[in-house]
């Protein structure tokens, strides 16, 4: 079992000069999923190296067992820091991508052309595509082998405009993850702010925050049990 995580390569927060980053929780949470289940993990990103860490992600208040194994795993450190170019991935090389959020993906991923082709040729060749909180904004360019928006018609979900406006951050953010999700057709759904919450439409996972990563990850590695 391989699956490939793909990270954010952007470290800004538009034009404020705020450091941003992919969301540590997210990370580590499915990481140490996947590796307890045995799987070979390839972590990658548009640049290549160490991607940016959101530092807010890093604080006391958003620290859990997953993300506090990862400060003390030396192994996982040094494979993050040394991400492979999105350029040099192959989609055929692996059974599954799994997409973890912070805002960077909005602004890198999300236009990102080989990001939106490794998603097209991974779902196309009947595998999975996960992604969590901002992170489904990588979808939004994204096309089903019919042609139409992948996530149209499907049960999506992603980071809420409520919790957008909670971390006050609309107004600052290239677009709003849940705007665009039912802007491309997709039926998006939501649980209350910041709780677990993860939807399964084919092949195609979603989950909508923080909190959701270890539920997308587990859907995940259930879906390729079944596989």
């Amino acid at each position: 079992m391989k699956i490939l995580m793909v990270l954010t390569s952007h470290d800004r927060l538009g034009d404020t000069g705020q450091p941003t980053g992919f969301w540590l929780e997210e990370f580590a949470a499915p990481y140490y999923a996947f590796v307890d289940a045995g799987a070979q993990i390839t972590l990658a990103s548009p640049r290549g190296g160490q991607p940016p860490l959101d530092p807010k992600s890093d604080l006391p208040d958003f620290q859990t067992d997953d993300t506090r194994r990862f400060a003390g795993d030396k192994i996982a450190q040094a494979a993050l820091a040394q991400t492979v170019k999105l350029a040099q991935v192959n989609p055929a090389d692996y059974d599954a991508v799994f997409y973890p959020g912070g805002h960077g993906p909005l602004w890198d991923l999300a236009e990102d052309r080989q990001s939106v082709a490794l998603i097209e040729a991974t779902y196309g060749a009947g595998k999975p595509v996960a992604a969590v909180c901002h992170a489904p904004a990588v979808l939004r360019h994204a096309k089903a082998p019919d042609g139409r928006p992948l996530v149209a018609g499907k049960a999506v979900t992603g980071f809420s405009n409520s919790e957008e406006a909670a971390v006050a951050l609309t107004d600052i953010v290239p677009f709003l993850v849940e705007d665009e999700l039912k802007r491309l057709g997709g039926q998006y759904r939501k649980a209350a702010d910041w709780q677990s919450f993860s939807l399964v439409d084919g092949r195609l996972l979603t989950g909508q925050n923080p909190a959701s990563s270890a539920a997308v990850a587990k859907d995940l590695l259930a879906l390729l049990a079944k596989a």
